[in-house]
């Protein structure tokens, strides 16, 4: 099979050239769009990443170009429209869970350089200053901390918390039984909002969850509450928490993910002028920690992916029924 894989990076290259396997594979590093989907031509398949577009108007160029399967090297699949890909005719698969504690532990990271300054302590060291004014942090032992969405990755994420001698509080639609028997409490999305010093955010990016972190469940958080968030931007209404960090309501934030990173995140632009006036007023906080969307990279989870990845194209070819086909 001859696959066209959009969004690639070097890190992705060398985790797919460590396996071995009978398919032609070409890398571009653009991302997939209308502008850009002619480069699918002459391939059987795609791999596509997070902010590929997998549009209406892709699809259909997709299946213009004889195109019937979309292999996605990520969990989530809120940028491919289902409905079309149906219409089509085009399957789709994914990468359902990758080592899921690779991006708990990034959360679990923003969390503990966020309440120990850590980052503020390094950029201090670096000009040669040592002093520890204005550098008090908290102690994580015995606060209580929220976690919204206990599949694979909240699941990992509760387990950390709880090593952390924390009371951890939850909220999903469906209770795990081994984190009820490990302590871990489930309430209503407003007890959680209302009891936490700490929210972390792992739930996929549904309608239903778009913006869930805005002005009306902000009014329900502690003063200076922690929100971290390695799921998906659009989690968080970014206007909203920007005026909850300026009025002090929300004390930290750590985000591996922004509503708009799709023309930031994954590319250098350091000789650049950001054009995105809200990523740009976020950096200017001294208590918000930004990382590009790099929760998942790990070498064993780059390995896992291209290792699943691979594994779906194979089932595909072979007709083998599985879990990991959305469509």
């Amino acid at each position: 099979m001859k696959i066209a894989v959009f969004s690639s990076k070097k890190y992705d290259v060398d985790s797919f050239n460590k396996l071995e396997h009978n398919h032609t594979i070409h890398y571009f590093e653009t991302t997939l769009s209308e502008s850009t989907v002619a480069l699918a031509a002459k391939h059987d398949a795609i791999c596509a990443f997070v902010n590929d577009h997998l549009n209406d108007d892709v699809l259909q160029r997709l299946n213009e170009l004889n195109i019937k399967a979309v292999f996605l090297r990520c969990a989530g699949f809120n940028n491919a429209d289902i409905t079309a890909a149906e219409k089509y005719g085009i399957a789709i698969y994914r990468v359902p869970a990758y080592s899921p504690e690779a991006v708990a532990e990034h959360a679990m990271a923003l969390v503990l350089c966020l309440s120990r300054k850590i980052h503020k302590a390094y950029n201090r060291i670096r000009d040669n200053n040592f002093s520890l004014e204005r550098l008090t942090g908290f102690t994580l032992n015995g606060k209580i901390i929220g976690v919204v969405g206990t599949g694979n990755i909240g699941k990992c994420f509760c387990r950390i918390a709880l090593g952390f001698g924390c009371r951890v509080i939850a909220y999903d639609v469906r209770e795990d039984e081994e984190l009820v028997k490990m302590g871990v409490e489930y309430h209503s999305l407003d007890k959680v909002l209302e009891h936490s010093h700490i929210i972390s955010l792992h739930v996929p990016l549904f309608p239903e969850t778009h913006h869930m972190i805005r002005k009306e469940s902000i009014k329900k958080m502690r003063d200076g509450v922690m929100i971290i968030n390695t799921s998906r931007g659009a989690l968080i209404k970014t206007r909203d928490v920007i005026k909850a960090l300026k009025s002090g309501k929300i004390g930290y934030l750590g985000i591996d993910v922004y509503e708009q990173e799709e023309n930031l995140f994954f590319e250098d632009l350091s000789e650049k002028i950001i054009q995105d006036d809200l990523v740009s007023r976020l950096m200017t906080f001294p208590n918000v920690l930004i990382t590009s969307h790099q929760a998942f990279l790990t070498s064993e989870a780059l390995q896992e992916i291209a290792e699943v990845t691979l594994q779906n194209v194979e089932d595909h070819l072979n007709g083998v029924s599985t879990k990991n086909r959305i469509i």
